[in-house]
């Protein structure tokens, strides 16, 4: 049986944040709507075949390549508090544990 690429796909996700697929996203299920079953986040999976932020991200990342960094992407909506970061699931340990002994060293 071919599993749809998207099921694929959030399978993959959920298990980066230690996790499994919710089965029935959405309102169906009686657990959470969030795509994984995750205790603390939800998380929404997308897939599809470009994004427009992946185009910026590639920039950024091209640069960073340059100096021997990581990229990271900041996105900033004018007027509004927070800002959303980007950063690629390769580098994410990384950058978690450099913050992490940042913070607590």
């Amino acid at each position: 049986m071919v599993q749809k690429s998207w099921k694929t796909v959030e399978r993959r996700i959920a298990r980066f944040f230690g996790t499994e697929r919710n089965p029935l996203s959405g309102r169906n299920s009686k657990h959470t709507a969030s795509d994984t079953l995750h205790s603390k986040y939800y998380i929404e999976v997308k897939h599809r075949k470009t994004w427009a932020v992946f185009n910026l991200f590639n920039l950024v990342r091209n640069l960073a390549s340059e100096e021997l960094k990581i990229p990271i992407l900041a996105l900033q909506e004018k007027n509004k508090k927070g800002f959303l970061i980007c950063v690629h699931s390769d580098h994410w340990e990384y950058i978690v544990d450099a913050e992490y002994r940042r913070l607590f060293s």
